[in-house]
């Protein structure tokens, strides 16, 4: 089959295409040919090693010091089930199935092979592959922070970085809790933001959030640029920052402010429950929740997706598709 390698960290020339062995299902797996993969920020960062500040050495240690320990990135896709091991119950050859496969990456390749009881979830009919494949990595990133962070119905929440694949997830799911959404973002932006549901909207490059006079219940920043001590003047009192992006000195002052203040900084790992592709699954169903798509990319042009992905522009979510 063919799927894209990197060998060594790097731009994104260092992707190349090669054709391994198919994998084989194991008894409890189901094997999914793919259909829409997608190339998110956590693609990027393994692919070029560009950590959060404190984090780069244990990023080394985890994915692989010298080079790549899993040489196919990719984190989530949509497509077909076609084949199943002999102890499979909850899926058939036919169905369609969207997969979350986190850190253990190895979705940019024409199958992947998922433990049935694992991150693999029915394809809500309403979406189609490219949209379904979108659905894990801001979905689950920002309603694993959310549901941290306590939102509650009527909490006044600003999400920094609302145009982005967890900025736009998390303005539909605080949405959906009942929360008035504040978003920032570029001016380029303003009108995607809005469509989401964000009740107000501000341009960063014509008002600073932090001095707006403006106090927030719930704070969310999934670019890193509001720490706490930018933030905090604009965090009521009991309020939360939820710090989706952080280094290593934010988070160490996370777990210090949480225990000495009257506010809470709140960071660290996602954790992926196979109960939130469910529930995001049945938003979609709903109407609910959509992901944003920027841009679809032949899965032959890999590369010019994450040069598109390195600029750090994209609005959402940018999808692979290769084919049905």
């Amino acid at each position: 089959m063919k799927a894209v390698v990197y060998e060594q960290y790097g731009p994104p020339e260092v992707l190349q295409f090669r054709e391994v062995e198919k994998p084989v299902p194991k008894d409890s797996e189901v094997l999914i040919k793919t259909h829409a993969a997608t190339v998110t920020t956590g693609d990027w960062r393994l692919r070029s090693l560009n950590a959060p500040y404190g984090f780069r050495f244990l990023m080394r240690l985890m994915f692989g010091f010298s080079r790549p320990k899993q040489p196919v990135l990719g984190s989530e896709l949509a497509g077909v089930v076609e084949a199943v091991g002999k102890d499979v119950r909850k899926f058939k050859v036919g169905d369609s199935v969207f997969a979350f496969s986190d850190v253990a990456m190895g979705c940019h390749a024409e199958y992947k092979c998922m433990a049935e009881d694992g991150a693999v979830v029915a394809k809500p009919s309403s979406l189609s592959f490219e949209e379904a494949a979108a659905l894990s990595f801001g979905g689950t990133t920002a309603l694993d922070f959310l549901r941290r962070g306590k939102i509650q119905r009527g909490d006044r929440i600003l999400i920094n970085g609302a145009s982005g694949a967890v900025g736009t997830a998390a303005v539909q799911l605080a949405r959906h809790f009942g929360a008035l959404v504040t978003g920032v973002c570029s001016t380029a932006n303003v009108k995607l933001v809005k469509s989401l549901g964000a009740t107000h909207v501000i341009d960063y490059t014509q008002q600073d959030f932090t001095r707006s006079g403006e106090t927030y219940d719930v704070i969310v920043d999934t670019v890193g640029t509001a720490p706490y001590s930018r933030s905090k003047a604009a965090l009521k009192e009991g309020g939360r920052l939820l710090l989706v992006l952080a280094g290593l000195p934010d988070m160490l002052q996370a777990a210090r402010v949480s225990m000495t203040g009257k506010r809470k900084v709140i960071a660290g790992p996602v954790a992926v429950r196979v109960e939130d592709l469910l529930f995001l699954a049945e938003l979609a169903e709903a109407g609910e929740f959509k992901p944003v798509i920027d841009r679809i990319y032949p899965f032959e042009q890999i590369v010019e997706a994450h040069r598109y992905v390195d600029t750090g522009r994209k609005k959402g979510n940018v999808v692979l598709a290769l084919g049905k």
